[in-house]
């Protein structure tokens, strides 16, 4: 077992776990940490635990230490140098008229690289730009072609319900999500009812996917017939929702049932 803390290096962004050593962290704690990319400004959002050794992706680096007021102001202006930065590769992508969609800038927090995020249809071929950026910025650029989802998640927005997009606001991960969701929440199947801004089926498709494959399970299924007081009957409908089933029972208006009561009869 390990002990270790879980960073963040953006908002809702991907967990990475770090050795906190004897440094006292918690969670909403600042740090500085070194990754791959170089050194790093990071908030604590997991903090200290017990994680066995399959968890880890080895190397498991140390936290070089706890973020400072002077960290903190350089990650400030370092934000605002990237702004900058963005517009200035707006116009580079204009002049060269690249076919790519500049969506997002970040500098390493020791200003050892600059990574533009894009997206685009196809390949790019953009050596002329990181040329002409590396004129300019006078340090390592580095191009990175990302999808849709993660456009979304980076640019945030309003989703269908009317709140910020769960990508932008919580969701550290993208999970798997299928038409075969929706279809087992009864859910219309036209794209634009069952799409987020991403244009791919939405991800709080996946929240009660579960729940709803329980509640099935707990239902006749449709067209089964029951033995009631009046007479035989079948059903014709469910409501996972207020857990009622429907039955004709060869009125002009169905019997509506609920669940608990279906004890009371037999199925067939």
């Amino acid at each position: 077992m390990n002990t270790v803390v879980g960073v963040s290096f953006k908002k809702a962004g991907k967990i990475y776990y770090f050795d906190p050593g004897e440094l006292e962290l918690k969670t909403g704690d600042y740090v500085i940490v070194e990754t791959a990319r170089g050194i790093e400004y990071a908030e604590v959002v997991v903090g200290k635990k017990e994680i066995a050794d399959e968890e880890i992706v080895a190397p498991l680096k140390d936290v070089m230490r706890k973020a400072t007021l002077k960290d903190r102001d350089k990650h400030e202006h370092n934000l605002e140098l990237e702004k900058e930065a963005k517009t200035i590769c707006f116009k580079k992508i204009k002049k060269h008229g690249l076919p790519m969609k500049l969506i997002d800038v970040e500098y390493t927090f020791d200003h050892n690289k600059i990574i533009f995020y894009f997206t685009a249809d196809g390949r790019v071929d953009f050596r002329e730009l990181v040329k002409d950026l590396a004129s300019v910025f006078k340090t390592r650029i580095e191009l990175r072609q990302i999808g849709v989802r993660d456009e979304a998640k980076m640019l945030g927005g309003l989703g269908p319900c009317g709140l910020p997009v769960c990508c932008a606001t919580f969701l550290r991960d993208f999970q798997p999500i299928s038409i075969k969701m929706a279809k087992k929440q009864n859910l219309s199947l036209n794209p634009s009812k069952i799409s987020g801004l991403c244009g791919r089926l939405m991800c709080c498709l996946r929240y009660e996917a579960q729940t709803y494959k329980e509640l099935k399970q707990l239902m006749p299924n449709i067209g089964t017939k029951i033995e009631l007081e009046m007479g035989k009957g079948k059903v014709v409908d469910r409501n996972l929702v207020k857990h009622t089933i429907e039955v004709d029972i060869g009125t002009e208006e169905n019997l509506e049932i609920n669940v608990e009561d279906l004890a009371d009869y037999d199925l067939t």
